[in-house]
């Protein structure tokens, strides 16, 4: 495509001649690329503390940009919204969201998650655990329960939904759940591989039976189990896709450089830090390119969840190394 030239930030439009109409017509030099401040603005850096769900009565805390994103809230990127669950030990919230994929990764505590089962959906009844991730299709909102006080984090694809103005009609994959001591014992087989020394990236990526083209958690989320061990500095990397990235185990000295462009040596250019917390999470918007630094002495842990199985299924996730 030819590059369409400046964009000034007011474009004058051809009304047509009817006024009642709807239509308008724009100079495509002026319009093509409507990613801009004032307009569709771009996605913004932005991090959330630990601090958020530290303490306080049992709430569900969203991450929300949807005024940054002139979306209808709340909204953490333009299709997804992530948020904190905290729950006092015996109390329970209803995550309810007009969503066909639902995420819940358990930061800390124990308890359960059931859900009355609909045409094609069978029930939900399962146990979690500090460390364990579970993801839902659409159906009846779900009922979390906590055993001992916990904090989960959530994320969810309504905000794509509200946009495109439609409600899921069917399941389109079965709850899955994923053991957090499963998790984390085939990330460390996969770390003591040898062949594992010069990648890019020690994770492991979550996936579905149900999805065998994408190899996504599910059909629109994709979700990254991943390790940055003490003294490493990983090649940045970039994706079309945005990420809701939680941290779930580090200590000080691990953070993120994130950049638009290159150096010649395959370095940033000009990079944004972002310093890691335990329990905290941020977004990397698309095609940014990044990179995982851990200066601590400590393995750190981290777990990426993206749109980029909507992405994967459009063929446009464009994931590039550097």
């Amino acid at each position: 495509m030819a590059d369409p030239g400046p964009h000034p930030m007011v474009c004058s439009a051809a009304i047509h001649p009817n006024n009642d109409s709807k239509a308008l017509l724009f100079d495509y030099r002026q319009a093509a690329n409507p990613v801009r401040r004032g307009l569709s603005d771009p996605i913004p850096y932005h991090s959330w503390g630990p601090e958020l769900h530290a303490s306080g009565s049992s709430a569900i805390l969203p991450l929300d940009l949807s005024a940054e994103l002139g979306a209808a809230g709340p909204a953490t990127s333009p299709g997804l919204a992530a948020h904190f669950i905290r729950l006092d030990a015996g109390e329970a919230v209803k995550a309810a969201a007009n969503a066909t994929s639902s995420l819940f990764f358990v930061l800390s505590g124990s308890g359960r998650c059931g859900r009355p089962g609909e045409a094609k959906s069978e029930p939900v009844c399962l146990n979690w655990n500090q460390g364990d991730l579970f993801v839902l299709p659409a159906g009846a909102a779900p009922l979390l329960e906590a055993d001992s006080t916990s904090v989960l984090y959530w994320v969810h694809d309504a905000p794509l939904l509200n946009y495109l103005g439609v409600v899921p009609s069917l399941p389109r994959f079965e709850t899955t759940y994923y053991p957090g001591t499963w998790l984390k014992e085939e990330l460390l087989k996969l770390a003591a591989d040898l062949s594992s020394a010069r990648s890019n990236r020690l994770s492991l990526l979550l996936a579905n039976s149900d999805l065998p083209n994408t190899r996504t958690v599910t059909h629109v989320l994709w979700a990254m189990f991943g390790m940055v061990p003490a003294g490493a500095s990983q090649a940045p990397h970039r994706h079309q896709s945005v990420a809701l990235d939680l941290i779930t185990e580090c200590e000080p000295g691990c953070y993120t450089l994130v950049g638009t462009e290159l150096e010649a040596d395959g370095s940033i250019r000009d990079p944004k830090r972002i310093d890691w917390q335990a329990g905290g999470a941020f977004i990397t918007p698309p095609g940014h390119w990044h990179a995982h630094v851990n200066e601590s002495g400590s393995t750190a842990y981290l777990l990426p969840i993206q749109d980029a199985g909507l992405m994967t299924y459009l063929r446009s996730l464009d994931i590039r190394f550097a």
